[in-house]
């Protein structure tokens, strides 16, 4: 599944639903049992009318739903979605009718209308669309971030196959932003309103979905989503392959101003330059690779040919771009096996002549 930044929504497996503590961990639970489509809702005898994004029933079936042992609890927890403007719901005191409807419902993915059949989806099958910035409300309000919270945040922020971040080729890719790829802890504290210690131990307990590769220096450090669903087997990279990466980003990104700190200006490279190379080494077609003179090299590999110290105007040839050489004035000053060399006198030492019958042989 191609998830790339271009799009507004995306996918989240219901057996993969945030755990721990926190408001979004309730909310995808909330959203993971809503109907996917308009239908007829069965719950306990009664039959209620639902369209996509909205649950029809009782306060008990609310607390089933958020795994929480008192009403209380279900209904403090409800509030709090609503006052934060994820849900709304309305509840009547009568009847113990409750019906919430999730306000950020993506409706191009929620199915076809269909009347017959069921309109809720079975528990921990299929997946859950939801919008990339839905966690950015609470960054916008200065919430104090839970670990369901920051879970579901950087499971949002994940992209694959995106022309604009090389290293989600190799892996699905944290990132905020256009040039997010590259993340501190304390830029994740500062998100997340969290010591870096906190920060720390979040990525040691969840280890096995968000995986950490530290960058040389101070850049940071980039985060891969081992559990992201793509079209084939996600594996962690490979630390060469990274490193290769980070320095052909920093060779075409050597004249490049720096803005901000080690961290920013990594990140601003790998988003104005990462297409350049995906472009290069990893859209070519198959059946045109013979017909370069210059092997191609994949996404991995550095520049061919490339010696900063001795040759500054090399091209890489990829794509019928060629090797020029820069313009010599005064060819009397090379010296060693780079000086010119009469071609008439090769020619002569190469061929013999039969004046008789005029006919030249090779040498």
């Amino acid at each position: 599944m191609k998830c790339l930044m271009k799009y507004q929504w995306v996918k989240l497996p219901r057996n993969h639903l945030p755990e721990g503590k926190g408001v979004m961990g309730a909310w995808a639970k909330l959203a993971s049992r809503a109907a996917f489509r308009k239908g007829q809702a069965s719950y306990c005898g009664h039959i209620n009318a639902v369209r996509p994004g909205m649950w029809s029933g009782g306060v008990v079936g609310l607390k089933s739903i958020l795994g929480l042992r008192s009403r209380a609890q279900s209904l403090e927890t409800l509030n709090k979605l609503s006052e934060l403007g994820f849900v709304s719901y309305k509840l009547d005191s009568k009847t113990k009718k409750l019906n919430y409807e999730i306000k950020d419902w993506v409706i191009n993915c929620s199915g076809a209308e269909c009347m017959d059949g069921t309109v809720y989806a079975t528990e921990g099958y299929g997946f859950l669309c939801l919008p990339r910035g839905i966690t950015d409300r609470l960054v916008q309000q200065n919430y104090v971030f839970e670990e369901a919270d920051a879970w579901l945040d950087l499971w949002c922020h994940t992209v694959s196959e995106d022309e604009n971040n090389a290293f989600s080729f190799l892996a699905p890719t944290i990132q905020f932003g256009r040039y997010g790829a590259v993340m501190t802890l304390e830029t994740l504290g500062r998100r997340w309103n969290w010591e870096k210690t906190k920060v720390w131990r979040f990525f040691k307990k969840y280890g096995d979905a968000f995986v950490l590769h530290r960058l040389p220096g101070s850049y940071g450090c980039l985060i891969f989503n081992m559990l992201y669903p793509t079209d084939t087997e996600v594996s962690l990279p490979e630390s060469e392959k990274i490193e290769r990466i980070i320095a052909e980003i920093r060779i075409l990104g050597k004249k490049t101003q720096k803005v901000g700190s080690d961290s920013e200006h990594i990140g601003r490279l790998i988003a104005l330059y990462s297409y350049q190379l995906v472009t290069e080494c990893v859209f070519e077609p198959e059946e045109t690779v013979s017909q370069n003179r210059v092997a191609l090299f994949d996404v991995y590999k550095l520049r061919a040919y490339f010696s900063h110290s001795n040759c500054k105007n090399c091209i890489y040839d990829c794509r019928s771009n060629y090797i020029y050489p820069p313009v010599v004035d005064d060819t009397s000053k090379i010296r060693g096996p780079c000086a010119p060399v009469d071609i008439t006198q090769i020619a002569k030492e190469m061929f013999t002549y039969e004046p008789e019958t005029g006919r030249k042989f090779a040498v």
